[in-house]
């Protein structure tokens, strides 16, 4: 599939989000997901982690992996969510349609933050709804000092803490958030960057694009040298 298709196949998955209750019943995933990726941006995130935002719940609606059996939400039981790693089954498939290796890992990521701030903020567990209460202490509960300590050294500790307050944050905004197909250029854009970077990492005799084919992508997603 093209750029194109993939984004599309993609952004059908996300519509599907809207019929499908975030985990504290006050909207949609895909509503959720919007008003997240509206608060990275504002706060001034690259595109990388915007899009992370933007596809964080996509694990619940993209397909299984093969010879798994699908499991439907509503039939779940508290014990059966704590041991679906919805996260991962979404990062994994991003990885498939060719994201780049930050906004998997961002989406595969978010236990660790939600831990964080947990340990952090002293009335966090008190502000979250009774179901996220209860994910939180299947996850493993607030982090420990030692734990905390740890996980600011990740690479990615900024990010993954301002991905848990915006998914916070989200909750309480009245703002009405960019509809879904505004990050449709950025996301096909993103696609054919990471396209690109892969190709050029090819041997010539082995690339489905020649060097001037190149030239004209990255003309026509306005993408330098310095984005690749």
């Amino acid at each position: 599939m093209t750029p194109e298709q993939r984004v599309t196949t993609l952004f059908k998955l996300l519509e599907n989000g809207s019929n499908k209750q975030h985990i504290d019943g006050k909207m949609s995933q895909l509503d959720q997901a919007l008003h997240v990726a509206q608060l990275v941006g504002k706060d001034g995130a690259d595109p990388e982690t915007l899009l992370a935002a933007l596809f964080q719940d996509v694990g619940h609606v993209c397909p299984p992996p093969e010879g798994s059996a699908e499991v439907d939400d509503e039939d779940e039981d508290e014990d059966a969510k704590s041991t679906i790693d919805y996260r991962m089954r979404g990062a994994n498939y991003l990885r498939q349609l060719g994201f780049p290796k930050k906004t998997c890992d961002l989406v595969e990521s978010d236990v660790m933050g939600k831990r964080y701030v947990a340990a952090l903020v002293s009335m966090y567990e008190e502000m979250i709804s009774s179901a996220s209460k209860e994910l939180l202490k299947l996850q493993g509960g607030p982090l420990t000092s030692t734990e905390a300590q740890a996980f600011e050294k990740d690479p990615l500790f900024k990010e993954k803490v301002l991905l848990v307050n915006c998914n916070f944050a989200a909750k309480v905004t009245e703002d009405k958030p960019p509809a879904l197909d505004t990050y449709r250029g950025l996301t096909t854009s993103m696609l054919y960057r990471q396209f690109i970077e892969n190709q050029q990492r090819e041997s010539q005799a082995n690339m489905e694009y020649t060097k001037e084919e190149i030239d004209q992508l990255k003309k026509e997603y306005d993408l330098s040298d310095d984005d690749l």
